[in-house]
């Protein structure tokens, strides 16, 4: 008996050019596994479009013979978002090859641009025609728009910018019938009943394939200032925040690191050192930029400020980049902390939101609660101390068997942070998504009602259940067996 896969393989290759059904094992296999190397999948094809009327076609078809199908991007997810089940019953959908800017308008900073652009490309873009896209963070070179989107991805501008929902105007989308939402048009007022754009954004294509977005972006950054913070503490950190932003809106940075952290990034960085001399028990990565060369130089307004917090006591040392090349060392630095992590050896990684106000005491007595909950591991954080963002790992001991410790240990560890997440009134997803990694959590810790209108969403976008499997939330009962 054929398979639904191999019926839908025939049926659509007659109408897709060659180049979009691949099926050689040996080119498929570097998308099966996610960027941590915890999650790996099967797929007997990966299908890679070129256009939405491709992906429409695809859908539909995916819809007529059964076949789930797993949207993919630049495969960065922290949670196992992008990966295929391992039981090989799904294709992987590509739309890398989706990588057209369709359009900027330098009038009203707006840019359309396609679910495969990288998120580097798209800002380079902007940056041509006088504007720039104020997202980033440290996958830039390969995340794309499409997972930014999927993700309502955060990064170290939301201080000022917010998360991507913020900057998204608009949404195409293919539904999981094959049919096209065209919501690119941007309107500031629209009052068409539920905001379909809304749902798709953080939806991690669970509910619709997203194929391409407009965009707001911000004028281009005529003149920068980076400095390189020494303090005793994260509420020191978080008085120095407060006592800034009351004196200027120019702040669009604000991370916090330990610096184990940062001797870690040291170590994992080739001929990197440490910004300032001594030693410091926590960094600060603070950016003010400008949209032109009038007035205080950003470096200067932040030398004046970091000044008097030096003469006041409220920190230890500071340093301002004084060329951009130093600039983007101090901001590799920060970029490197997941990799130089992850270098470190197995541990559970927990992308979570406290109330900003209370971080500065979470990082630290959550930090000292599983140490002494679990011997021999260790637990510190680092993050974006101006919403409330931390990503907070718990080390296990040097020379434990990966394997065991995340089949046994692991589990009980990230129940523990997610209860002490839950009792501060936090989020256990700030960016990073649910996916795979966490679905488990968000069940447990989540309201009977955000359950059941979770489920009641993905049921009436999506009732065959095809739509990224095994993702955010999954139906109790799918029309489509796993």
């Amino acid at each position: 008996m054929t398979s639904p896969q191999a019926s839908m393989l025939e049926a659509l290759s007659s109408r897709l050019d060659p180049k979009t059904i691949i099926t050689d094992p040996a080119d498929i296999d570097p998308w099966l596994h996610d960027w941590r190397g915890r999650f790996h999948g099967r797929a007997p094809a990966l299908l890679a479009p070129t256009s939405t009327a491709e992906v429409a076609l695809i859908v539909a078809a995916a819809a007529e013979h059964g076949v789930a199908l797993v949207p993919q991007g630049g495969n960065t997810s922290m949670v196992g978002g992008a990966t295929a089940p391992s039981d090989g019953r799904a294709f992987i959908l590509s739309l890398r090859r989706m990588n057209r800017v369709r359009g900027l308008d330098a009038d009203a900073g707006l840019v359309v641009a396609e679910a495969g652009v990288i998120l580097a490309d798209l800002d380079g873009a902007a940056r041509s025609q006088g504007w720039r896209f104020p997202l980033t963070l440290g996958a830039r070179g390969t995340a794309t728009i499409g997972g930014l989107v999927s993700t309502n991805a955060g990064g170290t501008q939301v201080l000022k910018f917010g998360t991507m929902r913020g900057l998204v105007a608009g949404v195409e989308a293919v539904l999981a019938d094959g049919t096209i939402h065209d919501g690119l048009s941007a309107l500031k007022k629209d009052n068409r009943g539920y905001d379909l754009d809304q749902l798709f954004i953080g939806a991690e294509g669970t509910l619709a394939i997203v194929t391409a977005a407009t965009l707001r972006l911000a004028p281009a950054i005529a003149a920068r200032g980076t400095a390189w913070v020494g303090v005793a503490s994260p509420a020191a950190a978080l008085t120095l925040l407060r006592t800034m932003q009351a004196r200027t809106d120019a702040i669009e940075s604000f991370e916090i690191l330990p610096s184990e952290s940062l001797d870690a990034a040291i170590a994992h960085l080739p001929n990197a050192r440490a910004p300032l001399a001594g030693r410091h028990a926590w960094h600060l990565l603070i950016e003010a930029a400008s949209a032109t060369t009038e007035g205080e130089a950003p470096s200067a307004l932040l030398e004046r400020l970091l000044g008097a917090a030096l003469a006041d006591g409220a920190i230890g040392d500071a340093t301002i980049a004084s060329s951009e090349a130093q600039s983007e060392a101090f901001w590799l630095i920060r970029d490197s902390l997941s990799a130089a992590e992850r270098a470190l050896g197995p541990a559970t990684q927990h992308d979570i939101s406290i109330p900003v106000e209370t971080m500065p005491r979470f990082m630290i007595e959550a930090a000292e609660a599983c140490d002494a909950r679990f011997p021999g591991t260790h637990a510190s954080g680092f993050g974006h101390l101006g919403d409330g963002n931390v990503h907070f790992h718990v080390r296990a001991a040097p020379g434990t068997d990966p394997a065991s410790w995340y089949a046994e240990q692991a589990p009980v560890i990230t129940r523990f942070v997610g209860d002490l997440v839950a009792a501060a009134g936090g989020s256990i997803s700030a960016e990073h998504g649910i996916g795979q990694m966490k679905r488990d959590e968000l069940e447990r810790l989540s309201s009977p009602a955000r359950m059941t209108a979770l489920r009641a969403i993905k049921s009436a976008f999506d009732p065959l259940g095809i739509l990224n499997p095994g993702k955010l939330v999954t139906l109790a009962r799918p029309l489509v067996a796993p």
